[in-house]
């Protein structure tokens, strides 16, 4: 598959800059973050229309399915292609059979304005249900601050922009091991967990941080993936917070270069290791 999918992941815009002092506008130009409307066919039945950047496409494709419940595993998607349209990309998935027959019996219709995957369902009982996680090594403080101190030079396309949301996996050392943008947190969160399923990696092998606030559906899928544990920027919703303790889902949020907060779960002992511990 072509590098993002024939379709830029960023643009250069014409606009005005106005200073606050003169207040004299300046022709000015400014990379702005692509926003497309990305279609996910299943066979041929359209399932849902996400707003998202048209970049790692393929993994979005994977983990979206996933974190859907439209498949169990990353073997039971036969072929992705992404055909780039005038005004968007459409997703063409092909299942396994028997998985393609039970994804029709549970078909719904969707169009997520703000890349939320919950959008649509019309009851509780049709959300995405993750099974509770099995007991694993807690965090190490020291570990998320690492991960914290280098995730910024890891966004290529928020340091161009600033304007995206970065999800990443991170090694139980702090290391990170994968990293996706989306204009959308979930968006971004679903093509993580796509690359993390097409290669094979384990879910216990590490935890993940995302740049945005720990809601519902982001426990959900980290816990839909199998991660131990989500870190997020800002703050937790009390709904997040309820389902990451039922799912025994490790959470830390409100997470800075000199603190974080943790709402469920618990780290490793060294609870006394904070950032200055992270750069030795």
């Amino acid at each position: 598959m072509p590098p993002n999918d024939r379709l830029p992941a960023s643009r250069l815009t014409e606009a005005l800059r106005i200073d606050a002092a003169s207040g004299i506008p300046i022709p000015s130009r400014r990379a702005i973050a692509n926003e497309v409307p990305v279609s996910f066919i299943y066979g041929d039945a359209p399932y849902a229309v996400m707003m998202a950047s048209p970049g790692d496409a393929e993994d979005f494709a994977y983990g979206f399915s996933l974190t859907e419940g439209i498949v169990r595993s990353a073997s039971e998607i036969r072929s992705v292609r992404a055909a780039p349209q005038e005004k968007g990309l459409e997703l063409h998935i092909e299942l396994a059979p028997g998985r393609f027959r039970e994804h029709l019996a549970r078909r719904r219709a969707l169009t997520g304005r703000t890349s939320c995957g919950l959008c649509g369902v019309e009851t509780v009982e049709q959300l995405p249900q993750a099974e509770r996680l099995g007991s694993a090594p807690p965090v190490a403080p020291r570990a998320i601050f690492a991960a914290l101190a280098n995730l910024d030079r890891n966004q290529q396309l928020n340091a161009l922009t600033h304007a995206v949301h970065g999800a990443a996996f991170c090694t139980r050392d702090g290391a990170i091991r994968a990293l996706r943008e989306d204009v959308g947190r979930h968006n971004a969160l679903d093509k993580l967990i796509g690359a993390l399923i097409r290669e094979g990696v384990s879910p216990r092998e590490g935890f993940v941080v995302v740049t945005s606030r720990a809601s519902f559906e982001m426990v959900e899928k980290t816990a839909i993936f199998g991660a131990p544990a989500l870190v997020a920027i800002s703050a937790p919703t009390s709904l997040a917070i309820e389902r990451a303790q039922a799912l025994g889902l490790s959470l830390a949020a409100i997470a800075r270069a000199d603190s974080m907060m943790v709402f469920s779960g618990a780290l490793a002992a060294d609870q006394a290791a904070g950032p200055e511990a992270a750069a030795s």
